[in-house]
């Protein structure tokens, strides 16, 4: 492994000021003691805009207490003209793409999306790294390319050829193209599959945050396979945790016996570890809401949740392997979902009243 120090260093941040992207940004600009940050988004309105514009405003107010330069720049990914600018101007030494169309079901009704960003886009950002050679290149991968796997844990030895949504299959081939280009160019790439991210300010397309939005406002929460689902919830600060303790280590660059480059390439799970049944998840996402006032004391749980079949494009369980990372990098996630949803429901009760 080639230790990076990240301080004095230019680095682009993919999906800044999206939920990860967001909170990466902050802490680096918390910690770093030099050095450049550039973020990079299109601003898209999958979800509501005024929380990126919102989550953009933190990061701003951050920059002007920290010696490391913040640049915002708006723009996206499948701009191949615009990356290439970025790259030829800055000479990125470390590259986080966290840039993509996120969510299952929305790839069945919206494909186009997918392939713009999380393949072209992802495409084009390989291309600048070859041209512009950079330390380490840091890419988001998801839990959902392990599919229907029915083995669990899920390891990154698993085969992971069978994705079950177009989503999933953008990931899938987002980590091949890296590996390609990681041989082809020496280019050093570290995948992340990520595992149900959740926290303050995140994605409102994720569960805990749409059935906080509709228990709120009085409606009735579907929930899948009729509670009889398990999810590794990963808290964002153990996310970024992660990322971070991966940026400053690359994998090593070094020749075979062939005197060809052996592609400095690894992909890496990162999960709570601790699958939730959903049922349970629910019931304490309810006390927490409570607990900061978004619902009432004697609000009618039972009354406003449906429990329904499964959707189509969804998997009963994720679990993470995440040995691999513990064993590399001396990390794992930590944070239980009594504390990170207690994190979520405090925000919560603060942006919206």
């Amino acid at each position: 492994m080639e230790k990076i120090d990240l301080n004095g260093k230019n680095i682009l941040i993919t999906g800044s000021p999206g939920f990860i992207g967001a909170n990466l940004t902050l802490r680096l600009l918390r910690e770093l003691s030099s050095g450049t940050v550039v973020s990079l988004d299109n601003m898209n309105d999958y979800y509501d805009p005024k929380l990126k514009t919102y989550r953009l405003g933190l990061i701003e107010k951050a920059a002007e207490n920290s010696p490391v330069k913040h640049v915002f720049v708006k723009g996206s990914i499948a701009d191949r003209d615009l990356v290439n600018a970025l790259f030829a101007t800055y000479h990125f030494d470390v590259v986080v793409n966290l840039a993509a169309q996120a969510g299952v079901r929305y790839s069945i009704e919206h494909p186009d999306v997918y392939i713009e960003s999380n393949i072209i886009g992802f495409y084009n950002i390989l291309e600048a790294c070859r041209h512009y050679p950079v330390a380490h290149l840091v890419y988001a991968s998801s839990s959902s390319v392990y599919g229907g796997n029915k083995k669990v844990p899920f390891s990154t030895e698993d085969k992971v050829d069978n994705p079950v949504s177009l989503y999933a299959a953008t990931k899938k081939s987002d980590e091949l193209l890296a590996h390609a280009y990681s041989k082809l160019y020496n280019i050093p790439s570290t995948g992340l599959r990520f595992f149900t991210v959740y926290g303050p300010a995140g994605r409102p397309d994720m569960f805990y945050y749409s059935a906080t939005q509709k228990l709120a406002a009085g409606k009735t929460i579907q929930i899948f396979n009729y509670g009889d689902m398990r999810r590794d919830f990963t808290f964002i600060d153990d996310i970024v945790e992660g990322i971070v303790r991966v940026m400053r280590g690359a994998p090593e660059r070094k020749n075979g016996a062939d005197g060809l480059p052996i592609p400095p390439y690894a992909v890496y799970n990162i999960g709570g570890g601790q699958p939730e049944n959903l049922l349970d998840y629910i019931g304490i996402l309810q006390e927490e809401l409570v607990r900061a006032s978004v619902l009432p004391k004697d609000y009618d749980f039972e009354g406003h949740r449906e429990l329904v079949g499964m959707q189509a494009g969804d998997v009963p369980v994720t679990y993470a392997d995440s040995e691999a990372l513990e064993r590399d990098y001396g990390f794992t996630p930590r944070i239980g979902i009594r504390e990170g949803l207690r994190a979520f429901a405090k925000w919560y009760a603060e942006y919206y009243n």
